[in-house]
């Protein structure tokens, strides 16, 4: 099993094909088996690395706190132990955010960036944004993670020919380990890159879905601070994107990647 040890943790990572190295970063609740209708269409052309964040799937579960600095910290060093960079990156959601402090934190490795259905803060600002923080801690620490997975599953897969990718996500989400889960949920909150955004140099492309719950306005503003960002909306979708519209969504991001070759 692909374990390295970096920043004091163990990090499960994977590595498929050969080429100009494309880091995929999973969100949060999920792992990087979760990438498995990209990894083998990528690595046609990449060499496809897969990592575990902090907290997830087979990587440690050490006690919090958890951070974005500290997720994108491990990132690095396990890109500096692997000699890679620098690489595209490729995150979602939580793998995003990742991405932008990585983007951030460490320029030298960043070949370029893809941030799908992610956001540059995740700052309460309103009474609305603290409940529905609190109604996911809530959820899982009352009624546990397969509930979490349940209502999740049903909002991102609502389709009936959605069943099977709602099974699916479900019993994965339902097996996170609690306590790595909270403290990864707490280490979101708060943080914040929104007014380094332009510091960015990289060639940088945001990817959403229409259906997804970082609202696409909000994506319009941020990639305007962005030099030279681009954003692609794929319609009648919502925020488990590679998995529920694999075709397209590998479409548009290879499209992308072309024209950074």
């Amino acid at each position: 099993m692909p374990i390295i040890q970096v920043n004091d943790i163990d990090l499960y990572y994977e590595i498929f094909g050969e080429g100009e190295p494309l880091l995929l970063i999973h969100g949060l609740g999920s792992s990087s088996r979760d990438w498995e209708m990209q990894t083998d269409f990528f690595a046609q052309n990449y060499q496809v690395i897969t990592i575990d964040v902090r907290g997830h799937g087979k990587s440690g579960k050490p006690p919090g706190p958890y951070s974005i600095p500290l997720f994108a910290e491990d990132t690095a060093k396990l890109l500096q132990a692997l000699g890679g960079s620098p690489v595209h990156i490729l995150g979602i959601s939580l793998g995003g955010m990742i991405a932008f402090q990585l983007g951030i934190s460490h320029p030298e490795m960043v070949k370029s960036l893809i941030i799908v259905n992610s956001t540059p803060e995740l700052i309460p600002r309103t009474l609305k944004d603290q409940l529905q923080i609190w109604q996911r801690l809530l959820i899982v620490r009352v009624m546990g993670l397969r509930k979490m997975g349940e209502v999740l599953g049903n909002r991102f897969f609502p389709l009936p020919e959605h069943a099977e990718l709602r099974e699916i996500f479900i019993e994965r989400w339902a097996e996170n380990d609690k306590p790595a889960y909270l403290e990864a949920m707490k280490g979101v909150v708060g943080w914040g890159v929104v007014e380094r955004l332009g510091e960015i140099r990289c060639p940088t492309y945001v990817i959403g879905a229409d259906g997804d719950y970082f609202p696409t306005e909000e994506k319009e503003i941020y990639v305007r601070r962005i030099p030279g960002a681009e954003l692609k909306v794929i319609e009648d979708a919502r925020h488990a994107l590679p998995a529920e519209k694999p075709g397209e969504f590998n479409a548009v991001v290879k499209a992308f990647l072309s024209r950074q070759d």
